[in-house]
């Protein structure tokens, strides 16, 4: 991989206004679009919070209104086609507990429960992991339709939580399946400034070994990206797509509290399953 750019390279903006209605401004992978899955990572365009959130976040925790938080994640549930009130993600600790959605939970309730995985075989479920540096890596089954979302920051991937995604994944559809995945914009290599014992927890975390590790700079650089993929296709993750953007470099597209600290805003990566047997885009 260069600079950032996964095996396809590639991303899609979608869609910001239908029939009238403003909308949130995702990126999409094509991976996860020809397989017919519903699904975006939204950034920091396309929604209503004043500065220092401006103007999609999903989070108040940093002090931005209620209201806005709501308006945004509505704009976020039209962009996919789901209800807001079918959008769930957790309070994330780093961790690899992971939490089955069957669309009759209470989702403000959820958000004080501890997971950092959610998945469904629910098709008006969103699925949902918030970031604001961390990886969201969103993983689906061709088969079943399934699907997980999960963050993935450095803390998770070194506990192996790509992988955990996909064995809760497994567990729910009682399958192998056809497993499909996308990895998320983040802070890039770039920019991902870590301390030698970090490098090295994360270099031991993947069999990329030291690959992941740039040096050349005053401390080590990871590549979250490679050492990601290297432990979905450990577990039998084939087609592993990325979608590319240092939230870090880019102010303008996406939130970074390494860059903007505790009043930072989060982003947001949802994907909804899909019906069984349901016809792909070729």
């Amino acid at each position: 991989m260069v600079d950032g750019e996964g095996s396809c390279g590639q991303t899609v903006v979608c869609g910001q206004m239908v029939e009238g209605a403003i909308m949130a401004l995702g990126l999409r992978s094509p991976l996860l679009e020809r397989a017919g899955f519903r699904h975006a990572f939204f950034g920091r365009q396309g929604g209503v919070s004043p500065s220092p959130w401006d103007s999609l976040n999903f989070s108040t925790a940093s002090g931005d209104a209620v209201s806005a938080v709501r308006t945004n994640l509505q704009r976020a549930a039209a962009e996919i086609g789901v209800s807001a009130e079918h959008i769930y993600y957790l309070s994330q600790v780093h961790g690899c507990d992971h939490r089955v959605l069957l669309g009759q939970e209470d989702r403000e309730a959820l958000l004080f429960e501890e997971g950092d995985i959610t998945l469904s075989s629910v098709p008006w479920v969103g699925c949902g992991v918030r970031a604001a540096d961390c990886p969201a890596v969103l993983v689906a089954d061709r088969v079943t339709g399934s699907v997980a979302a999960i963050h993935s920051g450095w803390r998770g991937t070194v506990a192996g939580v790509a992988a955990a995604g996909v064995a809760a994944l497994r567990a729910l559809t009682n399958g192998p399946g056809d497993l499909i995945a996308a990895v998320g914009p983040h802070i890039e290599r770039c920019c991902f400034e870590v301390g030698a014992d970090v490098a090295a927890q994360l270099a031991a975390a993947s069999d990329c070994g030291a690959a992941a590790v740039v040096h050349g700079f005053p401390k080590p650089h990871v590549d979250l990206r490679q050492v990601i993929e290297a432990q979905l296709r450990s577990v039998g993750v084939r087609d592993v797509d990325h979608v590319a953007g240092c939230t870090m470099c880019d102010p303008e597209q996406f939130h970074s509290y390494r860059r903007d600290g505790p009043r930072s805003g989060r982003m947001l990566g949802v994907i909804v399953a899909r019906e069984q047997g349901a016809r792909l885009r070729q």
